[in-house]
């Protein structure tokens, strides 16, 4: 294997403490979200206890509403990944599948119950949450697009990603979520050969 050039790994290192910075400044939000309440918490309370300045903390969350969803950002740059690593477009939608199935799974575990709780009674936080789902949309989207897929074109391929997410969505409010998933994905799968998405159907729901 290659050694990583002098100019690589000074950038790899960065990028690690800028990731584990972000996590770090999540984490202390959502602590304090928990204890005290999401309205009670301003952001300049969290940059103190996260022990960074302000801006540095809107550098990595545009949003105080950011800081709660910053593991569905992280899911939505895996989907990015997962279809730019895909070197069969037959596997591409079980892999998405896959990843959507892992994220569903956090937020519906019970140790996400007082996060859960606390998105919906917030109203700012229900309304951010569908943005950030839109945002997930487009991360797919684009992913796809840049795919450069054979007999696809954007609009196919930006309305799989949008049915993708919606399936997320649904399956999430629903009382079987990933019963619920599996089933609304099947439809998704049935559009990928429209969209030029090719899509086996032997394949067991979360493999691959």
């Amino acid at each position: 294997m290659p050694r990583p050039s002098t100019a690589e790994a000074p950038a790899g290192r960065r990028e690690r403490k800028k990731a584990a910075t972000r996590r770090h400044i999540a984490e202390v939000a959502l602590k304090l979200f928990t204890e005290f309440g999401y309205d009670a918490v301003g952001v300049r309370r969290i940059a103190t206890e996260a022990d960074v300045a302000v801006t540095t903390l809107f550098s990595h969350f545009p949003s105080k509403e950011d800081l709660v969803f910053e593991q569905t950002d992280m899911f939505a740059l895996r989907l990015r990944e997962t279809v730019r690593n895909s070197d069969q477009q037959a596997t591409m939608l079980r892999r998405i599948r896959k990843v959507f199935r892992a994220l569903l799974l956090h937020c519906t575990g019970d140790d996400t119950v007082d996060l859960r709780t606390m998105i919906e009674e917030s109203p700012a936080l229900s309304s951010h949450a569908q943005v950030v789902e839109l945002r997930s949309s487009d991360t797919l989207a684009q992913a796809l697009i840049e795919a450069r897929i054979p007999e696809s074109s954007p609009a196919a391929l930006q309305m799989v990603a949008r049915c993708a997410v919606d399936a997320f969505s649904i399956a999430r409010r629903s009382a079987t979520p990933m019963d619920t998933f599996d089933e609304l994905f099947q439809m998704v799968e049935a559009t990928g050969p429209a969209a030029g998405l090719e899509c086996p159907h032997s394949e067991v729901p979360g493999t691959m």
